[in-house]
């Protein structure tokens, strides 16, 4: 089965940035760029990354403002806040070089079993086992695992480890992914073209397409959310930047919050402005309504111009408030949906 997989990789693997390096730093960014993420989403900031921040000294010297800038659309923040803080440690405590032991690499913030396989396979050729998401649907599939993969980690965990290459690793896991990737897909899979199609349990009971078994997911809440675009006098707009932990931490929003049952729009937008920053606000016409979709619920912005009538803001509820232009607006780091807010205030005022 390794002789079959690392001969298929030969011929038909992908040919990723991150392959052509063997710098411990440049493969981790990579790894956590790809947790959530597609590749081709991840080639061009993974880029503009290295470029920005091109060694670990120089991602831990940076604020937390310009990382959350340069990881901006990506999603998922803790990602991008946990490696600033991980490249902090490797500074303080490793000497600048990233760990090449899988007990201390699994101590830094942010890096997980599969992530610090990942890395040390890809780095260091070490030979660790790896369970992301491609790798978990392959051998769901290989094993005829009956239950939803999460539900299966131990076995799953188990397989990757006894089917590791000892003396390729590197290509191996990066085989393995690029199996589940290319041919081992969700749906359809490529069963001619797969190298373990022989060995293959899914496939010789034509369960393919049944498995892995999904896990059953409650529908996801909707909250509607009153967003408040405040003006002053001198045309100014008013942000606010999150606290750093939780839900997009750091990262910078036109104020607002959920809207209360019976409640209107206007009348969220008023009470939440005075709730976090302790302002009088007029309410005046309405800006854009934007749907989005997070891992756990889903979210519909209620967008309203506004005008400051009375108070200084103050940051009560988030961590610091500022007066910017319109122009202004792209030197700080903003949730996806809230480029949306930007560009409808662009266009507005066009």
């Amino acid at each position: 089965m390794r002789r079959s997989l690392l001969c298929w990789y030969g011929a038909q693997g992908r040919d990723l940035p991150w392959r052509r390096s063997r710098d411990p730093y440049a493969i981790w960014v990579s790894e956590i760029m790809l947790q959530q993420t597609q590749v081709k989403t991840v080639i061009p900031y993974y880029e503009r990354w290295l470029a920005q921040f091109p060694t670990v000294t120089a991602l831990a010297a940076a604020d937390q403002t310009q990382v959350l800038k340069a990881w901006e659309g990506l999603g998922y923040y803790a990602r991008a806040r946990n490696l600033h803080r991980a490249a902090q440690v490797i500074v303080e405590q490793h000497g600048g070089q990233f760990p090449a032991d899988l007990s201390t690499a699994l101590t830094l913030p942010g890096i997980g079993r599969t992530t610090a396989g990942g890395i040390l396979s890809a780095a260091f050729n070490q030979p660790v086992p790896i369970l992301d998401g491609n790798v978990k649907r392959v051998l769901a599939r290989l094993l005829a695992v009956a239950v939803p993969p999460n539900r299966a980690l131990a076995a799953l965990w188990q397989a990757s480890e006894a089917l590791l290459d000892p003396q390729r690793p590197r290509d191996f896991n990066q085989a393995l992914m690029d199996l589940g990737a290319t041919c081992c897909t969700p749906r359809n899979p490529a069963c001619l073209l797969c190298p373990w199609q022989p060995h293959c349990l899914a496939h010789q009971r034509n369960m393919q397409n049944e498995l892995p078994i999904a896990e059953t997911r409650a529908p996801l809440p909707h909250k509607q959310i009153g967003v408040a675009v405040i003006w002053n006098e001198q045309g100014h707009i008013l942000i606010d930047r999150r606290k750093p932990e939780g839900l997009l931490g750091g990262l910078w929003e036109f104020p607002g919050g959920k809207i209360e049952p019976g409640e209107t729009v206007q009348d969220c937008i008023r009470r939440e402005i005075w709730e976090e920053l302790g302002i009088e606000i007029e309410v005046g016409d309405r800006l854009i309504v934007i749907d989005h979709a997070y891992t756990h619920f889903r979210v519909t912005l209620n967008v309203y111009h506004c005008r400051h009538l009375s108070g200084d803001p103050q940051p009560i509820e988030c961590d610091e408030v500022r007066w910017v232009t319109a122009a202004e607006l792209d030197q700080f780091p903003f949730p996806k949906a809230n480029l949306q807010i930007i560009a409808a205030i662009r266009a507005a005022s066009t």
